[in-house]
């Protein structure tokens, strides 16, 4: 296709790495605007930086910009309208691939094209691609051989030859337009920076960012205080008794005043479960995870467990599906996708399926246990066991090995709070234009189940398990609205505790069940979409009889001892 304007956004501060891929794009013959972002922060690492030199090194045009306070923004939209016709610059790869490149090109009929020297380095590069090209089998043989040939020639490799090209290109065209610090002491922000990723003084930090940031605020303050305030004074109170008075009005049929109120109507189960309980835990968690993304500590959490998540089949980059994880798991099975390899991605997959509570989930269990700190504890303890044990299983039973690992490490910079708020609104909006039709739904599902005897046909087949694991029958419901969608499960094994119906014991087991259970159905089609239906029916299967044989060892186990949480 052809594109109007190519924009390639480059961090100003490592421009030395990033502009070899500016200059591949220029040759390519494409209509390429290079951006510099996050110009400020280069500036006071002491950066200086020459646009318009650049600009006339290069043949396209350059606009700087810091794009969280919008500065240069205008000037880019400017030179996009602005933007005509392309500009090629060729750089010249050496006698022996340059002869290759000529070569290749006449042999696809395409020498003319502004493309071809792009398209022929392209195959240089990855022989396996003339297989796929639409010409004659002894033509493709003839271009393996030319290829072959240039590759042997080039030590220790044709990529390593092209890097050296492109830097040395990149060298000439910065020495005119960028000055760059002489080295120096280490600065405040790198210093902390490394105490960050020192697992001595790292994972102290980590322990103190989980338990201020995630246990206090969202699951005491998000989970206990905000729930409470809205799910008790404000739906329990003032919003249900109104509904349920209007819906009583002008409906005078019971069956379908039970699709809007009663124990699963729209409006008393699916919007207070989305609005009132939810709804604050993912709030907290969102603004929570936000503050940390801003600041530069995801990639340094993920230097600082890449050595543990190697052992089980992972490495750091995993750490940014897992954590989204934690706020939903739907969203963070489809992310696996940026992992390298096929293992990683079913490592990941299984992992959340089974181990990786939602932050609605989260900020319940936490709510729920937080009056039983021992309980708690347990749960902390089984769950994090089974991440452990479930990885390390799955590294050895899969085949393949670790990928590298090499992640952009951004500076740490103290929270913009625009750009929480941003954030955090972007996601609220995406919570309930995905979740919210979703709880309403499960609630349409319900009450159809109930009229033609489907639903308590599934509690029923539930009753032997829950019963199994010492659970009262009242659970059964919850286990099976956290199908649906685990917060959604979470939230009825609220419902129930608030009525006295579980014991501290049966608390801790419902907890480590339901956060093991499985996953949700939008989950579960989303697992089904990147990893195949097989492999997902055979995680569902598993995660279900994993959890409830788990639930029944705990149980059998804390009955034994007799242990007082």
């Amino acid at each position: 296709e052809k594109a109007h304007a190519v924009l390639h956004i480059i961090d100003t501060k490592n421009i030395e790495r990033m502009l070899g891929l500016s200059l591949q794009l220029i040759e390519a013959g494409l209509p390429v605007i290079v951006v510099l972002n996050m110009s400020d922060e280069a500036h006071k690492l002491g950066i200086r930086m020459d646009a318009r030199a650049l600009e006339q090194s290069l043949g396209v045009p350059v606009v700087m910009t810091t794009a969280t306070t919008g500065e240069g923004v205008d000037t880019l939209i400017s030179q996009i309208s602005a933007r005509q016709g392309r500009t090629s610059k060729t750089i010249h790869y050496g006698e022996a691939l340059e002869k290759t490149l000529s070569s290749l090109t006449a042999h696809l009929g395409d020498s003319q094209h502004v493309l071809a020297r792009t398209r022929a380095l392209l195959l240089v590069l990855d022989p396996q691609r003339i297989q796929t090209l639409p010409i004659e089998k002894a033509k493709a043989e003839s271009l393996l051989d030319i290829v072959s040939k240039t590759r042997e020639k080039l030590q220790p490799s044709v990529e390593y030859h092209t890097a050296m090209v492109l830097r040395e290109n990149v060298n000439r065209t910065l020495q005119d337009s960028v000055v760059f610090p002489k080295g120096g002491m280490l600065g405040f922000q790198e210093r902390l920076s490394r105490i960050l990723m020192n697992p001595l003084s790292g994972v102290p930090i980590l322990v103190l960012v989980l338990y201020y940031g995630i246990y206090k605020f969202v699951g005491e303050f998000g989970g206990g205080t905000l729930v409470d305030l809205l799910e008790t004074n404000l739906f329990e109170n003032t919003i249900n008794p109104w509904v349920e008075n209007v819906v009583s009005s002008l409906i005078p049929w019971p069956f379908l005043q039970e699709l809007f109120i009663k124990d699963y109507g729209i409006f008393t189960l699916g919007i207070r479960y989305a609005v009132a309980i939810i709804l604050p835990i993912v709030g907290t968690f969102f603004i929570a995870f936000s503050v940390l993304e801003d600041s530069g500590y995801l990639p340094r959490l993920a230097m600082l467990i890449d050595s543990v998540f190697k052992k089980i089949g992972l490495n750091g980059r995993a750490v940014i599906p897992i954590v989204l994880g934690f706020g939903c798991g739907t969203m963070a099975t489809m992310v696996t996708r940026t992992l390298e390899t096929k293992r990683e991605r079913l490592v990941a997959t299984l992992l959340l399926a089974l181990a990786i509570p939602c932050s609605a989930q989260l900020g319940l269990i936490f709510g729920l246990l937080a009056g039983h700190p021992y309980a708690l504890i347990m749960w902390m303890g089984f769950i994090t066991a089974i991440f452990l044990f479930t990885g390390l299983l799955a590294a050895r039973i899969l085949p393949g090995t670790n990928p590298s690992f090499y992640m952009e490490m951004p500076p740490l910079r103290l929270p913009r709070l625009n750009n929480v708020a941003v954030k955090t609104y972007s996601r609220m909006v995406w919570y309930f234009k995905e979740i919210l039709p979703l709880f309403i739904l499960a609630s349409v599902f319900i009450w159809v189940g109930q009229l033609t005897g489907l639903f308590q046909f599934l509690v029923r087949c539930l009753l032997p398990v829950v019963k199994g694991i010492g659970l009262p029958d009242g659970a059964a419901v919850a286990f099976l609205f956290g199908f649906f969608r685990r917060d959604y499960g979470a939230a009825g094994l609220y419902d129930l505790h608030k009525t006295g119906a579980l014991s501290a014991i049966q608390l801790t087991v419902a907890a480590i069940t339901l956060t093991l259970f499985l996953p949700c159905v939008a989950q579960f089609l989303i697992m089904k979409k990147e990893r195949g239906a097989k492999t997902a029916i055979l995680m569902g299967v598993g995660i279900f009889i994993f959890a409830f044989a788990t639930g029944f060892a705990v149980n059998t186990i804390l009955n034994m001892v007799k242990v007082a949480l």
